[in-house]
């Protein structure tokens, strides 16, 4: 592939060529799927249909399912795709819109993430001054500021593909197009490829993973000083879920990115991409839900109403 070449394909090895393994793994990632999708638009259609869920941690919860579902919606409907076709190909412009729209959204989930730590910093460390502090235009201004920075901040190591050559090897051993491992396929030098990377890394993922570290070593600091049980337990319960969230997205994008420094199989590491870019934004949903009861109740609510409607429907179609 000659440099600046929009025409040429690249080959998706993260499958196999096992018939019936393949059509265990298309059945479970569409199972994954339509769970993850239809879990975090329930959420929020729960927050925008109840006034009581109008309130910072659950405006910022349901910006982070829209953002859980653009990310695995720019892998998976592909996946599935080359799967149900039996093909491995993907454009190079679609490679590069892949790779676009997945730091996109991955900066999101991050910076969102900061975010709602900062939330329950402030409720918890703060919780007389939390009205003054968490107005609604501050929300409003940290969800779209979190929304410009990673639109801004996924162009930079994109746009610097563009800069690049390709030899004859371009098998991306992934079922979606990784950014280091594109990187890996390049023949001409990719100093500044890196560079542009690690700086975007250390911008949109290690200062705000400091931010959460910092916000929940205050919080935990006054958890500690709580006298009683009972008000250590009520302030703990009112971070748990972020808490595990927040585990899971760093569990899981840690560990797949730290075991790809050993030696692994095509299947492993395809199971280790799943975990990634699956198993944490179909998770958030069921953490939330089952863990909030007014997040429950609201879901219960729109359920009520989804029935109804389905039975006018079916009703006036017969």
């Amino acid at each position: 592939m000659e440099r600046g070449n929009q025409t040429g394909n690249f080959i998706l090895l993260g499958s196999t060529d096992d018939p019936d393994l393949q059509s265990l793994l298309f059945g479970l990632l569409l199972a994954m799927y339509l769970v993850t999708v239809t879990g975090n638009l329930l959420i929020i259609l729960a927050v925008l249909s109840d006034s009581h869920l109008h309130t910072p941690m659950y405006f910022l919860l349901s910006n982070l399912s829209l953002a859980d579902i653009g990310f695995t919606s720019t892998t998976i409907p592909k996946a599935l795709r080359n799967m149900h076709t039996h093909s491995k190909l993907i454009t190079f412009a679609g490679c590069i819109s892949q790779i676009y729209f997945f730091v996109l959204f991955g900066c999101q989930d991050n910076l969102l993430l900061t975010v709602m730590a900062y939330d329950r910093f402030v409720a918890i460390c703060h919780p007389l001054h939390y009205v003054v502090i968490m107005k609604p235009r501050l929300c409003l201004l940290m969800a779209l500021g979190s929304w410009f920075l990673s639109v801004l901040g996924a162009l930079p190591g994109t746009l610097t593909i563009l800069r690049l050559s390709f030899c004859t090897n371009i098998e991306i051993p992934h079922f979606f197009c990784d950014l280091p491992e594109i990187l890996k396929l390049a023949c001409s030098d990719t100093l500044i490829n890196n560079i542009v990377v690690y700086s975007v890394i250390i911008v949109l993922v290690v200062f705000p993973l400091f931010g959460i570290l910092l916000s929940y070593s205050q919080i935990f600091s006054s958890i500690l000083r709580i006298s009683s049980d009972r008000g250590k337990y009520k302030a703990f319960s009112t971070c748990g879920s972020h808490l595990l969230v927040v585990s899971l997205f760093y569990g899981t994008s840690l560990g797949v990115y730290l075991s790809s420094v050993a030696t692994l199989s095509s299947r492993i590491a395809l199971m280790a991409s799943v975990m990634y870019t699956m198993v944490t934004p179909m998770l958030n949903p069921f953490i939330y839900s089952l863990r909030n009861r007014d997040i429950t109740v609201a879901l219960g609510r729109v359920l009520t109403k989804m029935v109804p409607h389905r039975e006018r429907v079916h009703a006036h179609l017969s």
